[in-house]
Formats: structure tokens, C-alpha cells, sequence
């Protein structure tokens, strides 16, 4: 596999364990990996050094609003942002929180969560981010189980966290609003026997104290993440210093292999929740390059004017947005005439031509770039060079497209809280890892673990597995669930959950879930993930959760489907209604059925495979109802809550 070198042989099953492919590393680190960063030990050392080397550079800016209009970014400095940070350290010290303390951050991503994130860092202290998509009972379940001493709350949020007083007040001694504090907060939260602050005043709290920053290793627990998780309580998610530091150097040698190097002009945008592992670890690596970081208004529907604004270098997006930017793409194409229409899809077909052919996208077709896909460009800023797309699977067709009118390389990842967010990622200028998340990143090893009761096999000359990783990147373990850590961790390997098959390149295709498996009543075994993967396929659907169990013989699943594609049929076949009626047709449910019928047969699956009855939902799953997690997962058993009397009701009609 030319992406890949081996560093250790497969093994067959034996004393009940399964048998496991050879282990394999990125060719990028055939001769090691990446040596140590000198002088860092810690997330503080990667902002430290790079305040003293580039103090003046644009760090973290913001929109001015005037007049409720928004204008120009406003910068803050390196320098500046370091003293703003070296008062907060003391202001947080003065009130008793010390290292090894813990401290919440709550809120959209601004400058002020970056602020008090690196505070925690010069001190020590575990930062405890919450997640501003979750309701009161995670907050409160995670203020609690992490034992939060201290909270620096966005101001729409601090109600969400008085709701929590009750059980927290345990720990919670601090809270320290983004902005302002009202009268009736500030009464609540001292009639709990709690301090609450503004912003300003906090700052000066430490004024007049002097803390010294405590020695930090590289072993030392950096920041608690808790993952949404599809079942049960949030996990605590233990990161050290090394796992960061380790990833920034091995993210930073794949950049280099690969012509892309990152400098201190790149430009961020930073939307993606600070609170998921994927946007930390990225705005860590701006921070080392001395580069900028500007932060979105919070409002998506703004975002593209936001970035319209900032003019980023780096893009990264989830599936979702991606998917936005690209039905928008598809809208304009077809409202723009038919000479427009047939210009760019020659355009199109002329430039992937190119490019499957070997050519890089900007010598693939110079001109359409210049006159057909420059305004696509330009839609992102018109500096945008690189799009990573991460946190769930992007549909081929979506990443293909973008590939080709974006003018920037779109490269998609993978990686796990657990895995300190990227493990493989694909490369540049190479097609053929479409629909992969490319080979490993060079700073861990991989290999598959066979799955006996899905039929999979690590050994076989198509290797399929769940996918294993050992490396310094990996968490230190479950916060207080040793028993959670010890499921996962096996003699050095973590164990993902997510199958996958290597491709002959060495990039990594995903292809299942290891736990979403269930039996039938006639005893058959099925792989859900592996199915919606396959029916997601079809175009008139936007979504789809399959549902079966073991006292039922037959598939049911429910569908949002995509509102276009359907009003777009009933249009054909002279059906009126709008899009709620439309979903409750039982031809709009039989044409969507004779599609999803259509493709799978088309990928040969087997009969009890198929989806016998379907429900449409005009309603998109959502967080708002707790249908998806905030990376966009289907939460399976809430779904199965949610919609009880929908598949009661489906099994009783279809028998």
C-alpha cells in the first residue's frame, strides 16, 4: 500500500481473541515519528512561545457591530491577549482554584473563551468545556461529575447554568459571565452562596496579587472533553498536553510532505464549537504558527457573510455545512438560465476530466477557474486554499463537487475525542481517496481488528476491521470510569467502534459501526450503519434511520426526505399539496420505497436487508429534540422513543 509502511505482522485468532491485520503508519513516518518540539511541554508552551516570538501578529478578532450593522474584524494581539491572559490566571487563582483544578468554559466560540482557555493552560488547570448545544441536564450532569470549581459563562447562557445550582453549588464556587450580569442573576446566584462576575470586573480581581505559573509536564491532563455519546451520560474524556502537542507535530509534518505548510499570515474561522475536540486542536495549531483567528457572529444563516468578511486561508466544516454550501451551489446553477447551465457543467466535466487523470485542481483547468468557478471562490472569501471536512461522513458526490468548483483542496478526516480528533486524513490532489478519509496521520499506528459476527475480516485480501489505534495522541482515559477506559483500551490500543477497509492506496474507507448490530427474528444478523450508508445514497432523501429488532423478520426505516427532490416528483406525476401533505401520500411513500428498493438491489443486498415500510418526516432530525448528538450522530434510542407509535404502527400495517 504506497501511503503505508508496515511496522508490525497480522496475527490469527487465538485464546478467544480475534485476529488482527498487520499494524501500519503513514510513509510520511517511515523513519520515525516526528521528533519532539523543542522547548514545548504544554498547551500554555505552544501559546507562550508564539506571543514571545510573534507578539505584534493578529491573534483573535471579532466583528465591530455599530448600529446593529456588523463592520470590520477588530484584532487583538498575541501580546495583548497574553497579558488579558496572565490577569485572568490570577483572577481565577485569587479565588481558590489551583492546579489540577477545574474550570468551565460555556458558550459560543469568541475571544474570551480562547482567553480562558489558555489561563487554565498557564495554571494547570483542567479546562471543562460545556457544550453550548447541550440543555441543563448535561451542563448540570458535567458541572458535577467534573467537580467544576469555576465557570466562564457566554451571558445568553448563565440562565442555563442557575438551573443547575441546586446540585452543582457542591463544587461551583465561581461564575464569571463573557459580558454582563443582571440585578435578578446576581441576587440568585449569591442566594446560593455563590460570586458571580462581569468580564471587566473579574479582570481585575487579580490585579494586585502575583501568582507564580506552576512547572506543567507533559503528562499532565490538559482538558476534560465530554462526548455527547449516542447512549447513556456524557464521558469525561481525559487529554494531556502530550496528546496536543504530539498531534500539532504530526499534523504539521503531513502539512510539509505534502507542499501545504501552514505560516503566521494563514486566516481561521473559528465556528465549530471549541467545545469538540476537531476545532481545539486546529485553533491549537493556528496558535503555534503565530497565525489569526476570527470568530463568526453565532448566527449560521451569517456565516457565509462572515466569512465573505474575514477571507479565510483554512476552511474546516462538518458534512452538514458542507452540504448547505453545496445545495445552495446546485440552486444558483439551475435558477441561472440554460447558456449558464450548460457553461458550467462542460466546465465541470472538463475540469474533473483533468483531474481524474492526475492533473492538480489548479492546473486542471486554469481557464474555467478564472471565468466559471472563480464566483464559487470568491463565495468563500477568495482565499480559501484548503477545506477539511470532519466529525461524520461527507457523501462523495458533495466532496467530489466541492473538489472541482471550490479551487481549494477538500480533504476529509476522521478521528475520536479519544484520538485527539485527527487520525487520517486524505491528500491532496488525489482523486482516487474520494470517499475515504485517507491514510493516518504520521504520528500513530493503525491496524484492524477482525469482527467474527459481522463478517468481517482483518486477514482476508480485502481487509476489513474495526479500526485500532496506538499512539502518544491517544486520552489518558475516562474521567472516574476506569472500568469504560478498560473496555476500549487493550494492551496499548484503542479500540474505535468504527469499522473500516483499507483501499490499496492506504487510505482508510469506513464502513460500519461495530455496536449499531442487531438480530432479527429469523436470526440474521444487520449491520445498520452499513445499510444507511448504502440508502443514503439515494438523492430524493436527505436522511434516514433504519430501525429493526429480534421479534420482527423485516427492515422499517424513517426518512426525511429531501424537499426539493419530492415536490420535484409530485410536480411530475401531477400530485398537489405541500411538503407536509406530500409526506403523508402513500405514493410519495411507495416512490421513495421503490428508490431505496432500487439501490439496493443495485448493491446486492439481501432480501431481509431491504426496507419494507417507510415513515416521512417533513421535520429534519435535530439536537432541539435530541434526535442527533451535536457532531450530527443519530442518538438511536431517543429516536426509537421519539417515534414508538410511528414503527408500532408500521409493523401492524405491513404484516
Amino acid at each position: 500500500m504506497k501511503h503505508l509502511v508496515e511496522v508490525e505482522k497480522g496475527r490469527e485468532a487465538a485464546d478467544g481473541r480475534p485476529s488482527v491485520g498487520p499494524a501500519y503508519r503513514s510513509a510520511f513516518a517511515k523513519d520515525g515519528f516526528p521528533p519532539p518540539i523543542p522547548a514545548v511541554d504544554s498547551c500554555w508552551d505552544v501559546f507562550r512561545l508564539s506571543a514571545e516570538r510573534h507578539p505584534g501578529n493578529r491573534m483573535l478578532g471579532r466583528r465591530e457591530v455599530v448600529d446593529g450593522k456588523a463592520g470590520e474584524y477588530v484584532w487583538i494581539s498575541y501580546k495583548e491577549v497574553y497579558d488579558t491572559v496572565i490577569q485572568v490566571g490570577a483572577s481565577i487563582r485569587s479565588r481558590g482554584v489551583d492546579q489540577g483544578g477545574r474550570c468551565g468554559i460555556y458558550g459560543a466560540n469568541c475571544p474570551e473563551w480562547v482567553i480562558s482557555m489558555e489561563a487554565c493552560n498557564a495554571h494547570g488547570i483542567y479546562c471543562v468545556p460545556l457544550y453550548d448545544t447541550l440543555g441543563a441536564g448535561a451542563v448540570e450532569f458535567i458541572l458535577c461529575h467534573a467537580e467544576v470549581q469555576i465557570a466562564f459563562v457566554e451571558e445568553k447562557k448563565i440562565a442555563e447554568v442557575l438551573k443547575t445550582l441546586q446540585n452543582s453549588s457542591k463544587y461551583l464556587r465561581t461564575i464569571v459571565s463573557f459580558g454582563k450580569v443582571t440585578l435578578e442573576q446576581r441576587e440568585a446566584v449569591e442566594k446560593s452562596g455563590l460570586a458571580i462576575f462581569e468580564w471587566d470586573e473579574f479582570l481585575l480581581l487579580g490585579c494586585n496579587n502575583h501568582f507564580d505559573l506552576p512547572v506543567k509536564k507533559k503528562d499532565d491532563i490538559c482538558t476534560i472533553m465530554y462526548t455527547s455519546g449516542t447512549t447513556g451520560d456524557p464521558k469525561g474524556v481525559m487529554i494531556s498536553n502530550n496528546s496536543i502537542i504530539t498531534l500539532i507535530s504530526g499534523v504539521d509534518r503531513l502539512l510539509h510532505c505534502v507542499h501545504e505548510q501552514l505560516h503566521e499570515d494563514e486566516v481561521y474561522m473559528s465556528y465549530l464549537p471549541l467545545a469538540h475536540i476537531f476545532d481545539r486542536v486546529i485553533e491549537e495549531l493556528f496558535i503555534f504558527h503565530g497565525a489569526s483567528i476570527g470568530f463568526w457572529r453565532g448566527d449560521v444563516k451569517l456565516l457565509v457573510e462572515d466569512i465573505g468578511e474575514l477571507k479565510p486561508t483554512i476552511f474546516c466544516a462538518v458534512p452538514r455545512v458542507l452540504d448547505r454550501i453545496y445545495s445552495g451551489l446546485q440552486t444558483k446553477i439551475s435558477s441561472g438560465g440554460m447558456l449558464k447551465q450548460t457553461l458550467f457543467n462542460v466546465s465541470y466535466k472538463y475540469k474533473l476530466h483533468n483531474m481524474m487523470r492526475g492533473s492538480k485542481h489548479d492546473e486542471a483547468a486554469t481557464i474555467c477557474d478564472k471565468f466559471v468557478f472563480n464566483k464559487v471562490k470568491h463565495g468563500l472569501g477568495g482565499n480559501v486554499r484548503l477545506i477539511l471536512s470532519g466529525a461524520a461522513p461527507l457523501a462523495t458526490h458533495v466532496e467530489q463537487f466541492l473538489r472541482v468548483v471550490t479551487c481549494a483542496h477538500v480533504l476529509q478526516g476522521y478521528g475520536l475525542t479519544e484520538t485527539c480528533a485527527g487520525t487520517f486524513v486524505s491528500l491532496p490532489n488525489d482523486l482516487s481517496m474520494l470517499g475515504t478519509v485517507g491514510p493516518p496521520v504520521p504520528n500513530v499506528d493503525v491496524r484492524l481488528e477482525s469482527v467474527p459476527e459481522m463478517g468481517y475480516d482483518a486477514l482476508s485480501e480485502v481487509p476489513r476491521g474495526e479500526i485500532c489505534i496506538k499512539g502518544d495522541t491517544l486520552f489518558s482515559g475516562y474521567y472516574k470510569r476506569e472500568d469504560l477506559t478498560e473496555e476500549v483500551m487493550v494492551d496499548g490500543w484503542f479500540h474505535t467502534g468504527d469499522v473500516g477497509e483499507w483501499q490499496p492506496d492506504g487510505s482508510m474507507k469506513i464502513i460500519d459501526r461495530k455496536k449499531n448490530i442487531f438480530k432479527l427474528s429469523q436470526g440474521e444478523y444487520v449491520a445498520v450503519e452499513n445499510l444507511e450508508n448504502i440508502y443514503a445514497l439515494v438523492s430524493g432523501i436527505d436522511s434516514i434511520w433504519v430501525y429493526g429488532n429480534s421479534f420482527e423478520s423485516f427492515l422499517i426505516a424513517i426518512i426525511n426526505p429531501n424537499k426539493q427532490a419530492l415536490e420535484h416528483w409530485a410536480e411530475l406525476t401531477g400530485i398537489t399539496g405541500d411538503f407536509a401533505m406530500l409526506c403523508e401520500n402513500p405514493k410519495a411513500k411507495e416512490y421513495i420505497l421503490g428508490e431505496l428498493s432500487k439501490i439496493g438491489k443495485e448493491k446486492k443486498l439481501k432480501g431481509f436487508e431491504l426496507i419494507k415500510a417507510v415513515h416521512l418526516d417533513p421535520e429534519p432530525f435535530d439536537m432541539e429534540r435530541d434526535l442527533l448528538t451535536p457532531t450530527y450522530k443519530k442518538k438511536r434510542p431517543q429516536l426509537l422513543k421519539h417515534y414508538q407509535s410511528v414503527i408500532d404502527e408500521l409493523y401492524k400495517s405491513s404484516k
